[in-house]
């Protein structure tokens, strides 16, 4: 009974995020990878603390404050500017 449960409840979280786009553009010129991060964190609510959709809080400070600091704590990722704020070029 719990692994039906588990799968039933894998399905479920998963529907929503099957809608979201592989890659997200964001401003000046980030892009994020959302699938990327949801297989890295296992979980929705590092990020989504309030629930699928958009971010509560979400801008600038929020990103520099919970991305930084998650890619510092797993020493994984971009933590400096360039990393996350590449130029575009047409």
């Amino acid at each position: 009974m719990c692994a039906a449960t588990s799968i039933v409840a894998m399905a479920l979280l998963a529907g929503p995020a099957c809608a979201i786009p592989e890659i997200i553009p964001m401003k000046n010129g980030v892009t994020f990878r959302h699938k990327a991060h949801m297989v890295a964190a296992h979980t929705c609510r590092h990020c989504h603390e309030a629930g699928p959709g958009k971010i509560t809080g979400f801008g600038k400070e929020w990103a520099h404050k919970n991305c930084k600091g998650c890619h510092g704590e797993l020493n994984t990722g971009p933590y400096h500017c360039a990393g996350c704020h590449v130029k575009v070029y047409d």
